[in-house]
């Protein structure tokens, strides 16, 4: 699929939360779509594998180390990119926590970690990126939701943060669609990822025991994979998708959590 705005021009895809999972999903369907890809995490080295995987490929992908939640580091990260790279007109939103806890046990702490990376991060990324893409004419902003959102036990601080995204990704479509900027969102349901392990462990249930009772109760009787993402992300981001903005796909197999 060819992304360019002129034959020499290739776009340029920010993942944050790059290195495993479905963020390292996420910037390897942006490579096979075409984009050059910045992969983000804390550490640039974590991106390593990701990074080799698309350049081996063919594809071209840089690693990058940022903290989302801190306004100098995105500030630095983008113009780092913009840079390096060329503007970036395609973020996905993915860079996520987890400090889950029953409310009453649920420290301060627990809760600011989690609305800083996910929340704040998605809003100081956004307001970074933003500029390039209006100056552009042409941008794709993918934000990472949960169907978390919906409500999840011993996920208060997690929950509220995804469902905040909702609220701000359609906000944004409203205020960048006239500069030719769609900003969408995807709330997986039970997608297996490092992610999943550490919520079976919080709940004392075996992973494969997990698993199976997950899928049982999936409409579509399986589990999600990060590539699953990664797909629709992929149709968020396409031309063909110019008149699709505001919205929230849960790709959780099924028509709720």
């Amino acid at each position: 699929m060819s992304n360019s705005t002129t034959p020499n021009t290739t776009r340029v895809a920010i993942v944050t939360g790059a290195a495993r999972g479905i963020g390292a999903a996420l910037a390897r369907r942006m490579a096979q779509d075409g984009f050059a890809v910045a992969a983000v995490d804390l550490k640039a080295e974590a991106c390593a594998d990701v990074v080799e995987a698309i350049t081996s490929a063919g594809g071209t992908a840089r690693a990058f180390a940022a903290d989302v939640s801190q306004e100098d580091s995105v500030t630095a990260l983008v113009d780092s990119v913009a840079t390096e790279m060329g503007p970036p007109t395609v973020l996905i939103n993915n860079a996520g926590v987890l400090r889950d806890n029953l409310l009453f046990k649920m420290t301060a702490d627990d809760w600011d970690i989690v609305m800083n990376v996910h929340l704040r991060g998605h809003f100081l990324m956004s307001r970074a990126v933003q500029k390039h893409m209006t100056e552009q004419g042409w941008g794709r902003i993918v934000n990472i939701s949960s169907t978390s959102a919906l409500g999840n036990r011993g996920q208060a601080n997690y929950a509220a943060a995804k469902a905040g995204i909702q609220g701000f990704t359609k906000t944004l479509a409203i205020e960048l669609g006239k500069f030719g900027v769609t900003v969408n969102a995807i709330a997986p349901g039970l997608i297996e990822t490092d992610m999943t392990r550490a919520t079976a462990e919080r709940m004392g249930v075996p992973y494969e025991n997990f698993v199976e009772k997950a899928a049982a109760q999936i409409p579509v009787a399986r589990t999600g994979t990060p590539e699953d993402i990664a797909s629709t992300a992929s149709f968020f981001v396409r031309e063909e998708a110019s008149f699709v903005s505001g919205q929230v796909i849960y790709v959780a197999g099924g028509p709720k959590a």
